[in-house]
């Protein structure tokens, strides 16, 4: 099991956490973009994109025998900050959608580009599953 962490007076985040404590097996996926098992892309559209990298790495997390809820870091790379600022209700959706209500530590980083020409997001993950 994990635990977040929000200091008294603190703010609670919305859609992430400060931080997590956590102890288990640990998880560690490499950045996961929003193409299909095939690697090919099926959309440029950013949520679109979004929302199939979040399912490359609960697919990921299922091979390892674990789920959305063991998640306790993720860094989002992104190739356009008013992209991701756009639609902030539809990126919201989708990561509902495929997550559901697991909000781990997240960072989110502009950067120029990513490695595939046509990859708007990258996202890395680490879970742990509780022992």
């Amino acid at each position: 099991m994990h635990r977040t962490l929000n200091p008294p007076g603190w703010a609670p985040p919305k859609g992430y956490a400060n931080g997590i404590t956590a102890r288990g097996q640990l998880i560690f996926l490499g950045g996961q973009i929003g193409w299909n098992a095939q690697q090919q892309f099926e959309t440029d559209d950013f949520v679109a994109q979004t929302r199939q990298a979040l399912a490359n790495i609960v697919t990921l997390l299922a091979e390892a025998g674990a789920g959305p809820e063991h998640l306790v870091r993720m860094t989002w790379f992104i190739t356009d900050r008013d992209a991701y600022l756009a639609d902030q209700r539809g990126l919201g959706h989708a990561y509902r959608e495929v997550m559901g209500r697991n909000f781990p530590a997240m960072s989110v980083v502009e950067v120029t580009r990513l490695m595939e020409a046509r990859a708007r997001v990258e996202i890395e993950a680490t879970a742990v599953i509780p022992d």
